[in-house]
Parts: C-alpha cells; structure tokens; sequence
C-alpha cells in the first residue's frame, strides 16, 4: 500500500516542489491548498501524469475544523495519512517599530495557529511509523532586521517541533523541521531589489540562492528510509549561511 504525504500549502513554491517530489518517491500527495485552486489542481495532474498519485484538497489552515475536515477527507480517500509536511505560511516584513496588529495577527494565524491545528490533527490521526516535517527558517538563527514577527512564529514552530517528538514517544513517529535559507520562490523573490537578491545570495558560502529542489530533497530525506533516526531536530538547509 503506498503510504499517504499530505502538503499544506502545497500550490506552488516549495510546497509545490516537495508535492512533485514526495510523488517521485513513491507517495500518494495530498495537495492542500488555500485559494490557488488551479495550480493545485495543475500540481496534482502533474505528479499524476508522472505515473504518481495526487489529490488537490482545499483547506486554509488557520481554520480548526477545515483542518480537521482535510484530515476527514484523506482517510476517506486514502484510508489514513502517514506524512504531514507542513508547508504553508506567509512572510510578512515590518521593523517593531512600524508593526500594525493586523500583520501580527495573520502572521500569528497562518504560521502559528495553522501549524497547532494540523500537528494537533496529525498526533492523533497520523498512522504509527508516519513523520511530521514543519518548515521554519534560517531568520531564526540569522535574526535579520524587519523579520522580527515572522521568524517569532518560525521560532515557535521549531519549539513545538521537538516538544511534539517527545510526546508522540511509543508510535515510531518522527517529528523534525526544516529551516530553509533564502529560497528561490516568489514568497522571496517579490519586493526586492536585484541587487539584495544578490546580496544575500552571496551571504552563504556556496554564494547562491536555494532552489524549491534543494528544500524538497532535504523533506525527501527525513520523510524516506533513511531519515529514521533523525527526530526532534531542525535541518538548517541554507548553503551555509547560519
């Protein structure tokens, strides 16, 4: 029976790029996915046309029971969920200074409460042997300037990453993050001058930006065979950079 990866924010970026590649691996993806209904309908035909098998199912995670109805709707289909990537979130930048309520709130409400709402899902729903992979950032350890909100709640998601390993003891479940450096996506890329861009491709020593690719084949990797061992930790993929 092939085992079941459910993405979240799984429409384009690097939700899609792990999406295609769990596909490749052999997994049933389940492609989640706010309000890009046709890329994810797109993603999920291309995974199918590769000889895999895909899904693209609607939820936004900062709704509790859309969430729970997105598990409801995998075990339906699938028979159970044995991967939970969670990819989805937004960036938003502000010095503190400057930070209005409503940026803390929706940052608060897609990157913190979502990640809550499908881990809270996953420690009773996911099949015994399954794995958990949040996606933080590198901000956390770099600290850099106006990313004070987002990285707080990417911070949060790397606490709740090694408590949640330690509680689902006894269930073969491992529970890790990711923590990408500056990535290649329009999430990045928008807004910014070439000459950042630039700039804080060179602050790493392979002096390059990460690509979708690079984060998935890390994802690859803790959720495959050989990422067994591997539980409670966050893998700084980033060339180097923190």
């Amino acid at each position: 029976m092939k085992r079941v990866a459910l993405v979240t924010g799984a429409s384009r970026g690097i939700g899609a790029a792990i999406s295609e590649r769990l596909g490749q691996d052999g997994f049933t993806v389940i492609v989640t996915y706010s309000g890009s209904a046709a890329a994810a309908q797109a993603l999920a035909a291309k995974i199918e046309a590769a000889g895999g098998t895909a899904r693209s199912v609607q939820a936004d995670v900062a709704d509790a029971a859309a969430v729970a109805r997105l598990f409801d709707t995998a075990e339906a289909a699938f028979g159970g969920v044995d991967v939970l990537v969670n990819s989805a979130g937004i960036m938003k930048l502000s010095p503190l200074a400057d930070t209005d309520d409503g940026l803390v709130d929706s940052l608060i409400d897609v990157n913190l409460k979502g990640t809550v709402h499908t881990l809270r899902e996953a420690a009773k729903r996911l099949r015994n042997g399954g794995r958990i992979v949040n996606l933080s950032t590198s901000v956390v350890g770099l600290k850099l300037e106006t990313y004070g909100i987002y990285a707080a709640t990417k911070a949060a998601v790397e606490t709740l990453t090694g408590i949640l390993s330690k509680e689902l003891r006894g269930r073969n479940i491992t529970v890790n993050a990711v923590a990408p450096g500056p990535t290649a996506t329009a999430l990045f890329l928008d807004g910014k001058s070439p000459e950042l861009i630039e700039r804080m491709a060179k602050m790493n020593p392979l002096e390059r930006l990460g690509t979708p690719e690079d984060i998935a084949a890390a994802v690859s990797f803790l959720v495959g065979p050989d990422g067994g061992w591997i539980n409670g930790q966050v893998l700084r993929a980033n060339g180097g950079m923190v």
